[in-house]
């Protein structure tokens, strides 16, 4: 195997067909690392440099699309190639919307998958050499949302307020930011927050992400008691609006 071969990681929770990817995958010259469920893998993209993920859909706590939504809202721009038995029409538009890069159905022809692998690749290389994300993530890779007469710079963990003062913020605040930001005038879920901004390992309470909208109105409305930009929805979730 070359020392400098491409990290891929292969999430599915088949075994057999784990194994498969894994050692084909070898044998083409990539460094494998392989998990079997959703929880495992953003473990591994946090701690580790991966170079493109294999992901399955169907998968045990964290499905393949709050997976790949995770590592977008979080800022991580390896290709996402989606591997699934769920290949209707919706579904695959559904995951290129999250920030998947392509989508293959099984049963798959293994020569096909790396030929595609390899291409995806190719192209997240030359779109970093441009120094731009290109159609990686979609609108979870943007770097810089404006909110009225402040922005918050997703890249650096920092905001502008209203007032024009910089200030830094946590990982959370700005995973918390790209999701609802992402998602303009979409009602977002407690449930959603909880799986893709905090995960499984912490729960929150309500009063936990209604603390973090105060902040966020303390930030960017001109009348946080009045808001015009986040909105909780009551018994439902949380609302983006830009003005």
């Amino acid at each position: 195997m070359p020392i400098n071969s491409k990290r891929i990681l292969v999430v599915e929770d088949d075994p057999s067909l784990q194994k498969m990817l894994g050692m084909n995958l070898e044998a083409d010259g990539y460094h494998v690392v392989c998990v079997g469920d959703g929880v495992d893998a953003l473990e591994v993209v946090r701690n580790q440099r991966i170079d493109a993920v294999v992901l399955d859909v169907m998968l045990p706590v964290l499905d393949g699309f709050q997976v790949c939504t995770s590592m977008r809202l979080e800022g991580h721009k390896m290709p996402i190639l989606f591997l699934t038995a769920k290949n209707s029409g919706p579904e695959r538009v559904e995951g290129l919307k999250l920030g998947a890069d392509d989508y293959l159905g099984k049963p798959f022809n293994v020569e096909e998958l790396l030929l595609r692998l390899a291409r995806l690749i190719e192209q997240s290389r030359r779109s970093i050499e441009k120094g731009s994300a290109g159609s990686l993530g979609m609108a979870l890779n943007v770097e810089v949302f404006k909110i009225g007469a402040g922005e918050v710079r997703f890249d650096k963990f920092q905001i502008i307020n209203h007032e024009g003062v910089l200030k830094q913020i946590s990982k959370r605040e700005s995973t918390l930011l790209k999701l609802l930001t992402s998602r303009v005038g979409d009602v977002v879920s407690r449930e959603e927050i909880l799986e893709s901004v905090w995960g499984y390992a912490v729960y929150p309470s309500t009063r936990t992400i209604d603390n973090y909208l105060l902040g966020f109105r303390k930030y960017f409305e001109p009348n946080p008691k009045k808001p015009i930009y986040f909105h909780s929805v009551r018994g439902v979730g949380y609302r983006f609006e830009k003005i």
